[in-house]
């Protein structure tokens, strides 16, 4: 009798859901939405009641239109990016930051730049550590002091394949990096936008709903929330959840005592502070509990930077909500997300609309 190998079977590697990928995948900087756009057109027209697009960039799927109650849910879709502002006479892109960038992270970087014909790859460069002193080693370089290099030979030679107002993102894209634990380029907020739209793929399963969902991919968040203001505007939802990204703060360095514990994870964050409205988080709180899912506490003392402080304000108020997906290295072409959490942050937003009842008031 053979001897049965003592070998385990090796786990299956974690496989990213594929609509989450294609939003990842997606080149979409603040204002140039439209790649994330077309993914969210991809998934969400079949399923919704009503879907629709709205000046801004919006899309927004709608279920169970015509109930008075309503819950929306935002994720933005913009990510940071570059923009060309000048091309000098030796072909050489300077450019202008879509977006909040630490200025240490833009130099020496492959960058993608969607022009209206096509993709052009180019590196970003500044001066090399050589040809400086010891004293402007020890300086992060100015946006005027970085360029863009993709190999034209003059002024003339570069208009030709790129225009004055392109944008760029860097050239990254989705990995896993240990079990459900993976690197991308725009977690932040791709991961919130698959999230709002899931949990409305979900919701469009259920026989009865109460109330009206309006999943809303937002734009422009980056440098305003200004997407989520038109469409809270407009939608006048009775409660507005926000699913947006926040710091992990379990890595070196980080000092709890100044920015709170969050692990990467440790399960949904819920965010309670005066942006959030109560009666919402305790709803949150309590539709975690029912499902068994872990989840942490964020504490905002003021309105969050996030789509929740524009949608609390819409029209005569609206009563708003986050909930965050736990993120290192916010702001970079590396950021480190959990999408066991992203998949939990779904189960979370599905069970809380599905506790909302008609005509409930959240007025405290």
């Amino acid at each position: 009798m053979a001897k049965k190998s003592s070998v385990s079977k090796s786990k299956k590697p974690f496989e990213v859901p594929a609509f989450l990928r294609e939003l990842l995948e997606a080149k979409a900087p603040t204002g140039h939405e439209f790649e994330a756009q077309a993914v969210c057109d991809k998934y969400m027209k079949t399923v919704a009641d009503d879907y629709r697009k709205d000046v801004l960039g919006n899309r927004i799927a709608t279920l169970n239109p015509k109930s008075k109650t309503s819950v929306m849910f935002a994720g933005h879709i913009d990510e940071l990016g570059l923009q060309i502002s000048y091309v000098d006479d030796k072909g050489f892109l300077y450019f202008n930051l879509l977006g909040g960038h630490d200025l240490i992270i833009p130099s020496g970087r492959r960058v993608l730049i969607m022009t209206k014909n096509g993709i052009v790859l180019g590196v970003t460069g500044k001066r090399a550590v050589h040809l400086m002193s010891p004293s402007e080693r020890t300086k992060v370089p100015e946006v005027h002091e970085m360029w863009i290099d993709i190999g034209a030979s003059s002024r003339e030679d570069a208009l030709k394949r790129v225009s004055i107002g392109d944008p760029a993102v860097y050239d990254e894209t989705v990995e896993i990096l240990n079990g459900s634990v993976a690197v991308a380029r725009a977690f932040d907020d791709r991961a919130g936008c698959y999230i709002a739209m899931e949990a409305a793929r979900r919701l469009a399963k259920e026989k009865k709903l109460a109330v009206r969902v309006d999943a809303v991919a937002t734009t422009q968040e980056e440098i305003g929330t200004r997407g989520a203001q038109t469409a809270a505007q407009g939608l006048n939802p009775t409660v507005g959840i926000a699913i947006d990204v926040t710091h992990s703060t379990d890595h070196p360095d980080a000092d709890n005592r100044k920015f709170g514990r969050i692990t990467l994870s440790g399960g949904p964050v819920i965010c309670r502070g005066p942006n959030i409205n109560p009666i919402v988080f305790d709803k949150l709180v309590a539709a975690a509990e029912k499902l068994g899912i872990p989840y942490q506490l964020e504490a905002e003392s003021r309105p969050t930077g996030t789509d929740a402080r524009v949608i609390q304000m819409a029209n005569g108020g609206v009563a708003a909500g986050l909930i965050s997906v736990p993120l290192r290295y916010m702001h970079t072409p590396g950021e480190v997300v959990d999408i066991a959490v992203v998949e939990q942050c779904v189960q979370l937003l599905v069970e809380f609309t599905k506790s909302v009842g008609a005509g409930e008031s959240f007025a405290w």
